[in-house]
């Protein structure tokens, strides 16, 4: 058997392994990549409503940090009770009520796991992940020998989702 044919088969062996252990994690990454499509719109998420004693006197920007809700501004302020967006805030007592959306349980995890930054704990993960979609690519340029009709019509479509990608990064 050549050199070849043996990469070949090698490389067809370690995707086609990898593909099987790597399949729920790239169920979970393909269903919460589309839902974090839809995440500046209330799509699946519930309303949740929030009551929190914080410190008194505190301006709006102040309150949107401990809150967490960016660009919190008062839209009134009647004595000591401020209404924002989504609440009131009771300047003298500390009292904030206000309303969060959020996806449920499960599909908020989906989303956070997608969206992990370095500071999360298992990043390391999102890693592999990442390298082991590279190898995907790489791998299936070795799934036939060069010299077929599959690899050379492979190879058409590998050129036209380049071509395609570029266009829509650069547009």
């Amino acid at each position: 058997m050549s050199k070849q044919r043996e990469l070949s088969n090698k490389m067809r062996t370690y995707h086609r392994y990898l593909g099987f252990f790597l399949a729920g994690i790239m169920a979970v990454y393909a269903l919460s990549g589309v839902l974090l499509i839809f995440r500046d719109t209330d799509f699946l998420k519930k309303e949740i409503l929030n009551e929190r004693q914080v410190a008194t006197n505190l301006n709006a920007k102040e309150l949107g940090k401990v809150i967490k809700i960016k660009r919190l501004s008062f839209s009134t302020v009647e004595g000591e009770i401020a209404t924002f967006d989504r609440g009131t805030y009771n300047s003298q007592t500390g009292a904030v009520r206000y309303t969060t959306k959020q996806l449920p349980l499960l599909l908020d995890k989906m989303a956070h796991m997608h969206k992990a930054k370095s500071a999360d704990p298992l990043f390391f993960l999102n890693i592999f992940f990442g390298v082991a979609l590279l190898f995907f690519v790489v791998s299936a340029f070795w799934m036939f020998l060069p010299n077929t009709t599959v690899f050379k019509k492979g190879m058409y479509f590998a050129a036209s989702g380049i071509v395609l990608t570029l266009i829509l990064l650069l547009v």
